[in-house]
């Protein structure tokens, strides 16, 4: 191994195994992101001082819906990872599109999925549907951050070739030294976001809905969009054209989605005068 090449870690992707069951680190990442998600957006609707008064929704309405949002997660993640990233090996092996502990999900479907969930959802308990996906995004980071850590964990997604003072040689990523992208997504994706939309939150963005949709689509995608020219190109599709990657052509979508949410948030009334209009 080279001198300037830090060692991987290799940890275990089974954290946990007895017999033929197992837990695995990218399941608990998901299980731990989806319960952290749950309780952070409690608090955030119980409070008053970030929506200028009660929220348009409940406590008890958000417990509802994160089954919703669970299903629309997992199911759009997994779909999209076949739709956008390897249709025609699922189009020979149709049976494993349903191993999902094999991994292969995809943010951008994960963000559709939740997307329709909220729309239903918001729809079938009559609460507005803006307010409900802007405190879905705004804790949506610390799952976001602890899949990139699981990604990490398993040696997939890793970063193009450098030479870089903290460049690792990942187990299944052939010999060569590369850019541990997924944590520089965690960093990005997660922390970050972490930090950014709290502030927006505090600031009362939730008073006009959509506004913090918007930030974390374009916060999002910014830090997507950076991470891609560390991160090595899915094999199966590699570049497109003119090196951009998939993973770029879907994020630019995202980020113009979250523009015009901003704009329309800046257009409309506040929430408060909204309701008192009504």
């Amino acid at each position: 191994m080279p001198l300037n090449v830090i060692p991987f870690p290799n940890i275990d992707p089974v954290l946990i195994s007895i017999g033929p069951f197992a837990i695995r680190w990218y399941a608990l990442a998901y299980i731990v992101g989806i319960l952290g998600g749950w309780l952070y957006a409690r608090t955030i609707v119980r409070s008053q001082r970030p929506w200028g008064g009660p929220a348009p929704l409940t406590v008890t309405d958000y417990d509802d819906f994160i089954l919703w949002l669970t299903l629309g997660i997992i199911l759009g993640g997994r779909i999209g990872y076949v739709l956008f990233y390897n249709p025609a090996y699922f189009i020979e092996h149709p049976a494993e599109t349903l191993q999902l502990w094999k991994g292969g999900m995809s943010f951008h479907g994960g963000f559709t999925g939740c997307v329709v969930a909220v729309v239903a959802f918001a729809r079938r308990r009559g609460i507005p549907i803006l307010s409900l996906g802007d405190v879905t995004c705004a804790v949506a980071p610390i799952g976001l951050f602890l899949g990139r850590i699981a990604n990490f964990i398993n040696g997939e997604l890793w970063g193009r070739p450098t030479d870089v003072a903290w460049a690792m040689i990942f187990p299944n990523g052939g010999p060569l030294p590369r850019h541990p992208s997924q944590l520089y997504a965690a960093a990005l994706e997660g922390l970050v976001l972490l930090i950014v939309l709290p502030f927006f939150v505090r600031a009362g963005a939730l008073r006009r809905p959509g506004m913090v949709t918007g930030v974390f689509a374009i916060g999002y995608g910014a830090a997507r969009l950076f991470c891609e020219f560390f991160r090595e190109p899915d094999a199966q599709l590699g570049f497109l054209w003119g090196g951009l990657t998939m993973g770029m052509l879907l994020t630019l979508p995202l980020m113009l989605a979250g523009i015009a949410f901003i704009l329309a948030a800046r257009r409309a009334a506040p929430l408060g005068q909204t309701l008192g209009q009504t």
